[in-house]
C-alpha cells in the first residue's frame, strides 16, 4: 500500500526543560515530566560543577529519540552580583572570584594559594 511506502518522521517531544534537582551529583537527578535519573553533567571545558537537591536546572534531551539527557547549566540571578556585561563571577556559599572589566580579581573570602593563607582573614562569626 502507499501508506506503508510513506516517510516515517520520528515524533519528538519537547528538545529542554528545567526542572529542579531531585538526586544532587554527577549523574544527578532531576524533575522534568517526571523523575529522571542519571542525567549527566556538562559544564564548560576546566570548569566542575555539582548540582544542588532543588537547584533549578536545564536539561538538554539528547539523542536520536531524547534517551540520554543532559544538564547544561542552572538558573542565574546574575543581577544580584551587581555583574555587568561582560563580567564573569564564580561563587558558592560565602566565597566568590569576581573578573572586571578593568582588568582587576576580586575575591571574597578566604584566599589560599598552595594551602597558604594571602592577605587577613576574615573575621569569625561569633554564634
Amino acid at each position: 500500500m502507499w501508506l506503508s511506502r510513506q516517510r516515517q518522521v520520528p515524533r519528538r517531544g519537547v528538545a529542554a526543560l528545567t526542572g529542579p534537582v531531585t538526586v544532587p551529583g554527577d549523574p544527578a537527578g532531576a524533575w522534568l515530566e517526571g523523575e529522571r535519573r542519571g542525567v549527566a553533567v556538562y559544564a564548560p571545558g576546566g570548569y566542575h560543577w555539582v548540582p544542588a537537591a532543588g537547584q533549578e536546572v536545564l536539561v538538554l534531551k539528547a539523542g536520536g529519540e531524547g534517551e540520554k539527557p543532559c544538564a547544561l547549566g542552572a538558573a542565574q540571578d546574575s543581577g544580584e552580583l551587581g555583574l555587568r556585561p561582560g563580567e564573569v563571577a564564580l561563587t558558592v556559599g560565602k566565597a566568590a572570584v569576581r573578573l572586571t572589566l578593568e582588568g582587576s580579581v576580586e575575591v571574597t573570602g578566604l584566599l589560599k594559594v598552595n594551602g597558604t593563607v594571602v592577605g587577613p582573614q576574615p573575621e569569625r562569626e561569633e554564634g
